[in-house]
């Protein structure tokens, strides 16, 4: 019960900052590679 619910609220929050991820990219290229590179991830 309670463990499913966090974790799809940690799945809301992931796809919250990729939507935000995705539109800085369309954005603000420049930031939003800073950005990742900043976070360690790479695509």
């Amino acid at each position: 019960g309670k463990d499913h619910h966090s974790r799809r609220g940690l799945i809301r929050m992931v796809n919250q900052r990729r939507k935000l991820l995705d539109y800085l990219k369309g954005k603000d290229v420049s930031r939003y590679s800073a950005l990742i590179g900043r976070l360690g991830l790479r695509r």
